[in-house]
């Protein structure tokens, strides 16, 4: 994959809007998480190059497939991946729907409602908590919770780069039936500053998300093993706080990310509550 050097944007999973493989996970489980990391991240790079024709980034995702699939050697990323899942028996499903998704970035720009974007979470985000869970030997009753948040944390990315979004990829998450509700339409993204009546789009839409943290809320107590469940109590609580910047914030003027300090105040202040709910957790 010659094009790989360029295509590549550098980005690490540290430097995600949320923990990837952090320390507080098991360190047997972060060689497949960061496999599956990896994978990803190649391939969103491919979906959001603005170097390549989109020609070329649905060639180079089809490498990523076939080589995931034991067809074709062409991607490292694909072999690595095949690698750890048949090392652990593990399923390369999560895999492929996440290739659907970044499919769906080079050929679809435009979404018509909530019900669509959600369906586009279902690729795009799910299939990662889902790959987590199973790497961690977790039940599958946890997938609800584990949906509802993985979509959540997907939908404040997409309204945090809203603007960044449409200027670099003409590419825009926010459902077209609710700017136009507001008689809006995207160039509204194009502005310096959000309007008023775009800023009440992104405050519904931050509001209709809260309900899918809600969903969420009891996902942690689900999980049997304590490191990854202390993990997603800290994502939970990092997208509840970022949800709320967002109904109050303007994203295409002002900053709707969290500082280093900001996360690590988050998380020792909710550490002792996590620990309580542990303890009362009943045992199974």
């Amino acid at each position: 994959m010659s094009e790989a050097p360029a295509l590549q944007s550098g980005k690490g999973h540290n430097d995600e809007n949320f923990p990837v493989a952090s320390f507080l996970i098991a360190p047997q489980a972060r060689p497949p998480v960061l496999a599956f990391y990896r994978f990803a991240r190649f391939a969103d790079d491919i979906a959001d190059s603005p170097l390549a024709a989109p020609a070329d980034k649905l060639r180079l995702l089809e490498e990523m497939r076939q080589s995931l699939l034991g067809q074709s050697d062409a991607s490292p990323e694909g072999v690595a991946l095949r690698d750890v899942l048949s090392e652990r028996g593990l399923s390369d499903q999560h895999a492929l729907d996440l290739l659907e998704a970044f499919r769906r970035d080079v050929t679809k720009l435009r979404y018509r409602d909530w019900d669509e974007l959600i369906d586009y979470c279902r690729y795009s985000a799910m299939p990662v908590g889902r790959f987590v869970l199973d790497v961690h030997g977790e039940s599958r009753d946890t997938w609800p919770a584990n949906d509802a948040l993985c979509a959540a944390l997907q939908i404040i990315n997409h309204l945090q780069d809203c603007a960044k979004d449409y200027r670099d990829l003409d590419r825009v998450y926010i459902p077209q039936d609710a700017l136009a509700d507001k008689g809006l339409d995207v160039t509204a993204l194009a502005q310096p500053k959000a309007s008023p009546a775009l800023k009440s789009v992104i405050a519904a839409l931050a509001a209709r998300n809260g309900a899918l943290l809600q969903q969420s809320r009891a996902f942690a107590t689900q999980i049997r093993d304590g490191r990854l469940a202390l993990e997603v109590d800290l994502i939970q609580t990092l997208a509840q706080d970022l949800n709320a910047l967002l109904r109050s914030r303007d994203p295409l003027s002002e900053n709707v990310h969290h500082s280093k300090a900001r996360m690590a105040g988050l998380f020792v202040g909710r550490l002792p509550f996590f620990l309580f709910s542990r303890l009362r957790r009943p045992q199974r």
